[in-house]
């Protein structure tokens, strides 16, 4: 049996597609050079992520362009899953008559086209024959997007790229320049001794959607979540480390400005505060594997992790929100208080200490 271009390029090529959109533009493509009469297509995957139930892709034969759509997780960022994505947008570009569509499993990833007349016999069964073939690089395709997003949320988008691109092994790693933050929440043993588990945990969420909130929003990667502590990365990729260290600034003071407004809400709820320090520093750490033979973990190490953790300690006894190392210090412009030199835990030599000014910064 001779297959056809688009069958033929379904069984040797398809699942090398580097990503659902443009197997969804090529697809579409190789149909219609096969002689069916396309004017767009749809794409469904369903995506194990926290926020995102489902990605639909959608494509349109005029402008061989492709758009995404994102189906929102319930208690996500939108209140419900648009289930059928694709199927309504073909709708709405066929002026509400879908002459004909080809779909995978209600529970699978779903793929359907829209002709600018009704299929014939025969192009529907072409279309049937495609989504058949299809189905093996699809599932390919689900299947690492399914490990892309599951690394995405445990490790952040930069570690899981590291870790999809190197070898499985503790030995390797680099080391790098970055602006490190690392905030605490203060008195959680006492929070977590006097309240229910559940409750505990929707302060951990809440607190930890602020200040990993605000280390996104500016451009940083949270490495870790330790207890209740916040270990995140601001790399330097430039000559000058000085946009990782300003990033890192604002980062800091936007998570500050999210708590002033969740410590709103929680005495509103009749719940107490919860205070954090935090403290920035610039320096150089080994970013990459380390662990057991057989079970490894993917963090960054080091002295500048040290002196960061270190410093976050002086933040109660000295009455400071957000604590500011020397090093960094000396590669910004922004206002800062010095609050002179002090000594470390652990570290040897004694840390030139700024804050932000009380305009920024709130003591806890």
């Amino acid at each position: 049996m001779q297959l056809s271009p688009t069958l033929a390029w379904l069984v040797d090529a398809a699942s090398d597609s580097p990503g659902a959109d443009r197997l969804l533009a090529e697809l579409g493509a190789h149909l219609v050079a096969d002689g069916v009469p396309l004017a767009a297509g749809a794409l469904t995957l369903e995506v194990p992520h926290p926020l995102i139930a489902k990605r639909t892709w959608l494509w349109r034969a005029d402008s061989r362009r492709v758009i995404e759509a994102l189906g929102f997780a319930p208690g996500g960022l939108a209140p419900d899953p648009p289930n059928d994505a694709g199927r309504r947008w073909l709708r709405d570009i066929a002026g509400g008559e879908v002459h004909e569509d080809i779909v995978g499993r209600p529970d699978g990833p779903q793929l359907g086209w829209i002709g600018p007349r009704p299929f014939t016999a025969d192009e529907i069964e072409q279309l049937r024959q495609a989504a058949r073939f299809a189905a093996t690089p699809l599932a390919v395709l689900a299947a690492r997007a399914t490990l892309r997003a599951t690394l995405d949320a445990y490790l952040g988008k930069r570690s899981a790229e590291r870790v999809l691109a190197a070898p499985l092994r503790r030995d390797l790693g680099e080391t790098i320049q970055a602006a490190l933050l690392y905030a605490d929440l203060r008195n959680f043993t006492s929070l977590s001794e006097t309240n229910p588990p559940a409750d505990v945990i929707a302060a951990l969420d809440a607190w930890f959607d602020r200040i990993a909130g605000a280390v996104h929003a500016f451009g940083g990667e949270v490495l870790k979540f330790i207890g209740d502590g916040v270990l995140a990365i601001f790399p330097v990729i430039e000559a000058s480390p000085r946009r990782a260290c300003d990033a890192a600034l604002r980062a800091a003071g936007a998570a500050e400005a999210g708590m002033v407004y969740l410590n709103a809400e929680r005495r509103g709820q009749g719940l107490p505060p919860l205070a954090f320090g935090a403290a920035l520093h610039l320096g150089e750490m080994l970013w990459g594997n380390i662990g057991a033979a057989n079970r490894l973990d993917f963090t960054a190490i080091g002295p500048a992790v040290n002196l960061a953790s270190r410093l976050e300690g002086l933040c109660k006894p000295l009455g400071r929100t957000v604590l500011v190392s020397g090093a960094l210090a000396a590669e910004t412009d922004t206002p800062l208080i010095a609050l002179g030199s002090h000594s470390l835990r652990g570290i040897a030599a004694p840390c030139e200490v700024f804050a932000l000014p009380e305009t920024q910064a709130r003591t806890s």
